[in-house]
């Protein structure tokens, strides 16, 4: 049974740092490319980034790059995302993906607020 259970979110002040995980299980975790997404209230979803299976080469969406870093630990079968620096604009439900979005998690609030 394929499962991706993030933990990490929560309760922030602007400027503030969270570090999200993702934990994997039911698949072969290191065979995958993994993302993560996110959804504002109110809004779709939106791409956040992706890290590789093989080399570990990263990329981030605009919004979020040079804040924000993903990495993996194929040992662990567990991605991680990174925020720093967060933003009011940053609240949103934060999901992790595996393969073509062929496998989700139910995600975790990140709330930024003062």
């Amino acid at each position: 049974q394929v499962q991706l259970v993030e933990s990490g979110g929560g309760l922030v002040q602007p400027g503030g740092s969270l570090r999200l995980s993702c934990a994997a299980s039911g698949f072969t975790f290191s065979r995958y490319w993994m993302y993560w997404v996110r959804q504002a209230p109110g809004k779709g979803l939106e791409w956040v980034s992706r890290i590789t299976n093989d080399d570990g080469s990263t990329s981030y969406a605009d919004s979020v790059k040079g804040r924000f870093t993903i990495s993996r630990d194929n040992a662990k079968n567990t991605l991680y995302l990174q925020m720093n620096s967060l933003k009011s604009e940053d609240t949103a439900v934060y999901y992790c993906a595996a393969g073509a979005y062929e496998y989700w998690g139910q995600g975790a609030q990140v709330t930024v607020s003062s």
